[in-house]
């Protein structure tokens, strides 16, 4: 029952927090939503000298959430299967290149980048880090979160080719980053001497490799379900069931969820949309995952807004917090530079495509969820709070201004 009041009182806020941002401040429904959640989290912490108790009741609901589990567990399916189901694969394949470079190339650079740079900065703070734990922070930092990103492409009129890259990669690399990100994590178990290069490969094969077979698998069952029957509740109720069940499964075999759910939406978004679907389950289908996409982008965001009660800023984490601002964007500047330096022989790259990646690179919960998954300790609870340092300054300043700044750049 208090996970049940828990979801109501979630829900219910992310419903006036829209309608008073939609009504009144008029930013991006997502992005007002967090704004607001914030701006309460801030007001909480200060009626919390005059009412202690409520403060301290408010806080253990806070904490009884898991934020990693709601969001890697149970939301993220839905919104990634609700971004890919409207990618288009032909233009997608045009951009292959590109997108798959970014995506594993482009990660691994950010991830090294954004460690190195992490563990001196922290050594010239006085909190000395190991260096594991900085490249557990390059991991979970360094991929664009196709949930904010998806949602800010919506207003960027940015050029249809440009938008594909950034789409298409924000899409794949947080299961590429996942994958980085749990490899790191065991070699920190076991000890980096007992993890071999065959280990690694294995991993992310299994992971990775399988996800994608497993999505491809899953898409085509659903298509071939789709395409023998024409009734729009029991076909929206199969989307339904390749979300849930499948991530469920991809999570039992320990392979990537999040990439089978990015594979399965393409594959039905596009073969199943065109061959298997009537146009009246069309327009059910595209409503049905667009409600979903919008309800769980508001409660994500409430979430991050509301995660600023639980997490601590000290007055050093949050000058390193600043300057980790500084070294996401220039790690993130240099891994879209090389791949582009080689990609531009091969690929048509468009103007200015550098600084436009570069600052439409939003950072958001994945990164926010990965943090908070590490084992307590000095140096999580010092990753937690730059994490979502970056990820409000990502999301609210680049959110809001990559629109204007594609415009200016084109």
């Amino acid at each position: 029952m208090e996970l049940y009041n828990s979801f109501a009182v979630i829900i219910v806020l992310a419903a006036v927090f829209g309608y008073i941002n939609f009504r009144f401040i008029k930013l991006p429904n997502t992005i007002g939503v967090m704004i607001i959640s914030l701006v309460g989290s801030l007001g909480m912490i200060g009626l919390g000298k005059l009412y202690p108790n409520l403060f301290q009741e408010t806080l253990k609901v806070i904490k009884s959430l898991d934020f990693y589990t709601v969001l890697m567990k149970i939301m993220l399916s839905f919104l990634l299967f609700a971004g890919s189901i409207h990618i288009n694969v032909k233009e997608m394949r045009k951009e292959r290149t590109s997108i798959i470079t970014f995506s594993t190339i482009g990660v691994l650079l950010s991830t090294v980048i954004v460690a190195s740079l992490s563990y001196f900065v922290c050594h010239i703070f006085g909190l000395p880090i190991s260096f594991i734990y900085c490249l557990l922070f390059g991991a979970l930092i360094s991929p664009t979160d196709p949930i904010a990103v998806l949602e800010i492409l919506k207003n960027a009129n940015i050029p249809k080719s440009l938008e594909m890259k950034i789409s298409g990669e924000s899409l794949f690399n947080d299961g590429i980053a996942v994958v980085i990100f749990l490899t790191i994590l065991e070699a920190m178990r076991l000890g980096v001497d007992k993890l071999t290069f065959v280990n690694v490969l294995l991993l992310f094969l299994r992971e990775a490799g399988g996800g994608l077979l497993f999505g491809f698998l899953l898409g085509y069952v659903a298509y071939a379900a789709l395409r023998t029957i024409d009734n729009y509740k029991v076909e929206v109720m199969i989307t339904l069931a390749v979300v849930m069940g499948g991530y469920m499964f991809a999570d039992y075999i320990h392979i990537s969820g999040p990439l089978t759910m990015v594979i399965a939406g393409i594959f039905i978004g596009n073969k199943g949309r065109r061959l298997g679907m009537s146009e009246v389950t069309r327009d059910y289908v595209d409503k049905f995952w667009e409600m979903v996409d919008e309800a769980l982008n508001a409660m994500l965001f409430l979430l991050i807004g509301m995660e600023m009660l639980v997490i601590n800023f000290s007055t050093s984490y949050l000058w390193i917090g600043m300057c980790a601002i500084a070294i996401v964007l220039v790690s993130r500047y240099i891994s879209v530079s090389i791949p582009i330096a080689i990609l531009k022989y091969k690929s048509n790259i468009e103007k200015n495509a550098i600084s436009i990646l570069t600052w439409s690179g939003v950072r958001g919960g994945i990164s926010v969820a990965l943090a908070l998954s590490l084992p307590y300790s000095s140096e999580s609870e010092l990753i937690v709070s730059i994490t979502y340092i970056i990820v409000l300054f990502s999301i609210i300043v680049q959110g809001l201004t990559v629109g204007k700044v594609v415009k200016r750049l084109m």
